[in-house]
């Protein structure tokens, strides 16, 4: 259902997005961007951007899982889709009960992916 969609999301808003390695560090970015947003909007009991804000993240994380190459290194591609598809059923849960505990742990999960992203793709 979302598959492609962040994808096209930030495709449409980022004019020539340098490289792939670009799109995912922006995609660990919005996820962490949308996942405050529906802190926010939990805050506020305000529940259609609740689940709006959570769908976004639910799109990106869902996107990841599709564009994981398994035939590059699929050691590494076969854990990151096992903890995508962790992460889902988290915002999942967060989306149904307004738990923002489970929020902040998909945020701490992908601000670590984030970091170590940057710095395995700035190395070279």
């Amino acid at each position: 259902m979302y598959a492609g969609t962040a994808y096209n999301t930030y495709v449409e808003n980022s004019v020539g997005i340098e490289s792939p390695s670009k799109l995912i560090e922006m995609l660990y970015e919005g996820v962490l961007r949308f996942n405050a947003q529906a802190k926010k909007a939990i805050k506020d009991k305000n529940i259609e951007k609740k689940i709006y804000w959570l769908n976004r993240s639910v799109a990106i994380v869902t996107e990841l899982v599709a564009i994981l190459d398994m035939k590059q290194d699929g050691t590494i591609a076969k854990y990151l889709e096992g903890l995508y598809n962790y992460e889902i059923q988290l915002l999942m849960e967060a989306s149904l009960d307004g738990n923002i505990e489970k929020i902040d742990e998909v945020t701490n999960v992908f601000k670590g992916l984030l970091e170590a992203w940057r710095e395995t793709t700035n190395v070279a």
